[in-house]
């Protein structure tokens, strides 16, 4: 009996590793004919690669097989004429102008004009007529003329026997707008924060165009029964204005009016906005 583990020395690897195994499942076949594959492989791939690689060249090349034989072209040189220089004329210089007129100084002449003297008429008082001349006694004795009555003063008020009361006045009121005034007016509704508060509330930004800061300055008058009267805005954007204006009318909450000496008055309020505008 032959040994087992003796193995003939010209079996490759793989008929020994599949001695005694089925060789036609497929393993067997495959590892046989792996060396002949890779090889075939190998040759294939380099020549599909040269192939590819070479193909731009062998092109360019039959491109330039194909070519038309180059014409020559016979560029002769021509002498370029130069151009006379062109020669501006001169422009005539333009008289200075004419210096302005002088204006001749005006002399004022002041006249002293002296009045002239005129003479005091001399008033004479004519003498009295010959009857009360003959009446009237002439001598060395002073004679008492007429008298005049005594002046004699008008008695006083009878005394009720209560003092005199001094009263203080008041200057009178008018219904003028005032300026200034001793005690501004304030809005009732938390002052003038409050006010602005609600401005900024009823003011509606959609019906302005424009775009950046705007800015605008209301004018009113509040009225000496807490009314706003005469609203006017004056900026330079009229939207931006006419939508201030009626944000201004809209509030109706009222405001203690200015006083002056304590009474209320009619003032003039001014009230500054700036908003911005995107």
């Amino acid at each position: 009996m032959a040994d087992e583990n003796v193995y003939n020395q010209n079996l490759s690897l793989d008929e020994i590793v599949f001695e005694n195994r089925n060789k036609e499942y497929g393993a067997y076949d495959l590892r046989f004919n792996y060396s002949r594959l890779l090889t075939k492989s190998f040759i294939i791939g380099t020549s599909v690669f040269l192939v590819a690689a070479l193909t731009p060249f062998i092109y360019i090349t039959i491109q330039k097989m194909n070519e038309p034989p180059p014409q020559e072209v016979k560029a002769d040189l021509v002498e370029i004429l130069e151009d006379d220089p062109i020669i501006e004329e001169e422009k005539p210089e333009e008289p200075p102008p004419p210096p302005p007129p002088k204006e001749e100084e005006q002399i004022e002449i002041i006249q002293n004009v002296v009045p002239e003297p005129v003479k005091a008429p001399k008033i004479e008082t004519p003498p009295p007529p010959i009857s009360k001349q003959i009446e009237t006694t002439t001598g060395l004795v002073a004679q008492e003329g007429i008298k005049a009555p005594a002046y004699t003063p008008p008695p006083p008020p009878p005394s009720t026997g209560t003092k005199a009361s001094t009263a203080e006045v008041k200057p009178q009121v008018t219904n003028d707008v005032y300026e200034s005034v001793d005690q501004a007016a304030d809005f009732t509704g938390g002052g003038l924060a409050g006010f602005r508060k609600k401005f900024e509330n009823s003011f509606d930004p959609s019906s302005v165009e424009g775009e950046g800061s705007l800015k605008t300055q209301i004018t009113f008058v509040v009225e000496r029964d807490g009314t706003l009267s005469q609203v006017k805005a004056t900026g330079s954007n009229a939207d931006f204005n006419r939508e201030a204006e009626r944000a201004v009318k809209s509030i109706k909450i009222k405001w203690n009016p200015g006083k002056v000496n304590g009474e209320p008055v009619r003032s003039r309020f001014r009230f500054p906005v700036s908003m911005n505008f995107e």
